[in-house]
């Protein structure tokens, strides 16, 4: 039951061994979405615009689930590091109960705003009920998805990794399989269209929180959920919400960029706007594994911070850093290199590779800049402060780069869309580091 290996073990592999599980997992994440999408997309093309409109209220009942869960890891590695178990037990029963309800009422406020909030988007009725039938079911799990979260993140916290990995893979490798079988009636299985694919989705998720069950019950964790001991401590739930509004706010901040973005590039051409989707198509593979890292760091910080272990914390933040660098580096030699060999993946349209060519030259630029931002934002989630977190994300995503992007394209038309990434995450990356030190110095 001991935790002491996250303040003993060489911290350049004990990073790498929090990491590396999260980095796979996260990759299959990222296929199973792009698969998903690809099946849908098979129905009609009216049922991958449902299912692109319903998406950010998906995005939002992630963020929210996943968020406080981020607050429910970070105190629990807090209180494991200062030795105080019954305070990480009762974190972790407690957090676990907050994002139940979180799911409750996520799940009926999701589905009953849904045909008013498709018909702000489409006057198409098939759509619209195409994306409330998807809804209807992909909502209905909202409790397992909050539920599964809370686990994961509780794992995480002590420093199992492999099943979170082993957990969140089984999930979704459900669901890739099952999604052909429901959404076309394969076999013995009904033809279910869209309620398939939503369905697949709900059963791969169950999944993962069965594993999660399973393995809680049969090999016990540092942390136990004591129900029948919860105490509603009120600094208890303020530091939870203290940490996880802000992670929240943080995972909704780049959709509030990218329809500001295409706002300023369809004043100039749609191809713009294509080259922007795959621009994040593209940078998701890139920034998977950062966020990896951040995911690995997380519980090490917020342990050793408890612990009073204030120089490995420091010792953390930097190897983490240097190894997203370097993940970095690969991503801007390639960008560099074959940038119009990357958008060629996703699109055979002349204009749009030649636009995102040029886009992806100049937005690199600024790759190496962002690891500061990642990993000081990840860092400060990890010791408890939600709110300068949430700072360096505004910086990033909203007070520099829309503004940046706004003036630039006044004088550079398109390009300077382009250059504003750079130009923001340079800046970000200066007052990061600034706000980093600072908030770690003051509560040393």
């Amino acid at each position: 039951m001991e935790q002491t290996f996250m303040k003993e073990r060489p911290i350049l592999p004990l990073v790498l061994s929090m990491s590396l599980p999260m980095i796979l997992s996260m990759m299959v994440t990222s296929l199973y979405n792009i698969i998903d999408s690809y099946f849908v997309a098979k129905i009609s093309e009216d049922a991958m615009t449902a299912l692109s409109l319903v998406f950010p209220v998906q995005n939002l009942i992630n963020a929210v689930t996943i968020g406080f869960s981020i607050g429910i890891n970070a105190v629990i590695s807090y209180h494991l590091g200062a030795l105080e178990q019954e305070h990480a037990d009762n974190a972790a029963a407690l957090g676990l109960l907050l994002n139940t309800l979180h799911g409750i009422i996520l799940t009926f406020a999701c589905i009953g705003m849904m045909p008013f909030f498709l018909e702000m988007f489409t006057e198409n009725e098939k759509i619209v009920d195409l994306g409330v039938r998807y809804s209807r079911i992909a909502f209905g799990f909202a409790v397992i998805i909050s539920l599964g979260m809370a686990f994961e993140k509780i794992f995480q916290a002590v420093g199992k990794m492999s099943f979170t990995m082993f957990s969140m893979m089984c999930g979704c490798i459900s669901n890739i399989l099952l999604d052909p079988v429901l959404i076309f009636g394969l076999g013995p299985f009904p033809r279910m269209g869209i309620e398939g694919a939503a369905l697949a989705t709900g059963i791969g998720q169950t999944i993962s929180l069965v594993i999660y069950l399973v393995i809680y019950l049969i090999k016990p964790l540092p942390v136990r959920l004591r129900f029948r001991r919860l105490n509603f401590q009120r600094n208890m739930v303020l530091k939870l919400y203290a940490i996880g509004i802000p992670a929240t706010l943080n995972m909704a901040l780049p959709s509030l960029l990218i329809s500001a973005l295409n706002v300023i590039l369809s004043a100039y051409s749609q191809a713009y706007v294509t080259v922007l989707g795959i621009y994040y198509k593209l940078q998701t593979f890139l920034y998977l594994p950062a966020n990896g890292i951040v995911q690995g760091m997380r519980p090490l910080v917020g342990y050793n911070y408890g612990a009073s272990e204030h120089r490995r914390v420091q010792k953390i933040y930097r190897v983490a850093l240097l190894l997203a660098v370097g993940i970095m580096v690969l991503g801007t030699v390639l960008c560099q290199a074959i940038p119009s060999e990357l958008i060629s993946l996703f699109t055979s349209g002349s204009e749009t590779i030649s636009a995102g060519t040029s886009a992806l030259r100049i937005i690199s630029i600024g790759f190496l800049a962002s690891t500061v931002s990642v990993i000081s934002s990840g860092a400060l989630e990890g010791l408890g402060m939600g709110l300068p977190s949430l700072m360096i994300s505004l910086l990033r995503y909203v007070l520099i780069t829309i503004p940046a992007a706004f003036l630039l394209s006044r004088f550079l038309g398109a390009s300077g869309v382009w250059h504003g990434f750079w130009i923001s995450e340079l800046l970000t990356a200066a007052i990061a580091y600034v706000i980093y030190h600072r908030a770690v110095r003051r509560q040393a």
